[in-house]
């Protein structure tokens, strides 16, 4: 039963996690209930502000919330941005943005509740677990939409909430919205050939093939912790620039952001590094970061400056899910995106967001688009799995 008495029903806007501090903010961030999600940790979010990633500046203006209890002790946060643009969301509304636009309005600012730049679900209504969750939930939701009210903003998202809090908001009135992913989840193997006997023999045959090509001629290191130095870190910016240029024109995380998850995160960093192994030189050609939670592997970016056939699913795919297996995790998320996934065993999962939309003219056309497209996706990730889920079919 929660223990942390009563709620002060005000709501403080923080314009820096730092005013709420990295003691009260983990406090609310470490509750069991969802303490192995490393993006929700004060550190990341920090990070991202020090480094000048999420700031007005880059379109990410820092609004974070708190709620104090009678004691003036910090009991439940949101992090929580105004934007002034749709990018680095992974949930898109840019549909609605250019409609409302036409129509007249002006879709931005808007407010959001996410952990910037990542597609990955984790909580957002953050409670110390001794006190009331659904009161804090209430509070932290009522924060929100008063804020995007006194700041004329158009509407209020929560994107990649967890199933709890997206069916909770639902309940509240927030317009629910469903895609996919694909993930690779641990059915108890012992080994990566165990996971690879649960595949189809053609599906086996493949990604022998892809992994003896990808590593031919190769040295592949799994970094973690003080073995991650600041070389690793500028061999892996140039990947992460190279790809980012490629895909999205401005990358949106700086080279300080790289050195600080390092100094701060070094524990919840895997750095997954390929270098040419007769190079004297011992230049890095390619990388795949990702995050590690107390029970899922976070693949987050990937780069490369050659190109080498079938190195990005080694990187990104393989090794991760042979490193989630050694070390017993339940499951490994690869990010945002991507059908090829699932031949390499990442099946389709549902992933979540809320909408508030200000603005009942905008409303109904989007809680009527929501609705349509909930049922879309969930008819495709049922087609998607049974049509070409790479998995044998026993009997």
């Amino acid at each position: 039963m929660p223990t942390g008495g009563t709620l002060k029903p005000a709501v403080r806007v923080c314009r820096r996690v730092s005013e709420i501090g990295r003691e009260a903010w983990d406090a609310c961030a470490r509750n069991p209930a969802y303490a192995g999600n490393p993006f929700i940790r004060y550190d990341f979010l920090h990070a991202a502000e020090e480094a000048h990633c999420a700031t007005e500046r880059t379109g990410w203006g820092p609004q974070h919330l708190a709620i104090d209890d009678e004691q003036g002790r910090v009991a439940a946060v949101m992090p929580l941005y105004l934007k002034s643009h749709s990018q680095g969301e992974y949930i898109f509304d840019h549909a609605w943005a250019d409609a409302y636009e036409r129509a007249g309005g002006s879709y931005y600012p808007k407010l959001l509740s996410a952990a910037p730049f990542t597609p990955a679900t984790g909580a957002r209504l953050l409670a110390r677990p001794d006190v009331d969750a659904d009161e804090a939930r209430r509070l932290l939701l009522g924060g929100a939409l008063t804020l995007c009210e006194r700041y004329g903003a158009s509407s209020f998202h929560v994107n990649f909430p967890t199933e709890d809090e997206w069916r909770w908001m639902g309940e509240q009135g927030l317009a629910l919205r469903e895609g996919q992913q694909y993930h690779w989840e641990n059915r108890g193997y012992a080994t990566f050939d165990d996971f690879l006997a649960a595949l189809s023999s053609g599906r086996r045959k493949t990604i022998r093939r892809e992994r003896r090509d990808a590593v031919h001629g190769l040295e592949i290191l799994c970094l973690t912790g003080a073995d991650i130095t600041e070389d690793h870190w500028d061999a892996f910016f140039g990947f992460y620039m190279d790809t980012g240029s490629r895909k999205w024109g401005q990358p949106y995380l700086s080279r300080p952001f790289f050195s600080l998850l390092g100094e701060r995160m070094a524990d919840r960093v895997l750095l997954i590094m390929a270098r040419k192994a007769n190079d004297a030189s011992g230049r890095w050609i390619a990388g795949a970061l990702n995050l590690i939670g107390d029970d899922c592997l976070y693949g987050r970016n990937w780069g490369c400056v050659e190109d080498v056939p079938f190195l990005h699913f080694e990187l990104c795919y393989y090794q991760a899910i042979e490193w989630a297996i050694q070390r017993g995790l339940a499951c490994v998320e690869a990010g945002a995106q991507g059908q090829h996934k699932i031949a390499r065993g990442y099946l389709p999962r549902p992933v979540y967001s809320a909408h508030y939309i200000a603005d009942p003219a905008l409303r109904g056309p989007v809680e009527r688009f929501v609705a349509q497209e909930r049922e879309g996706v969930e008819h495709e990730m049922e087609w998607l799995a049974e049509e070409y889920s790479p998995f044998r079919q026993d009997g």
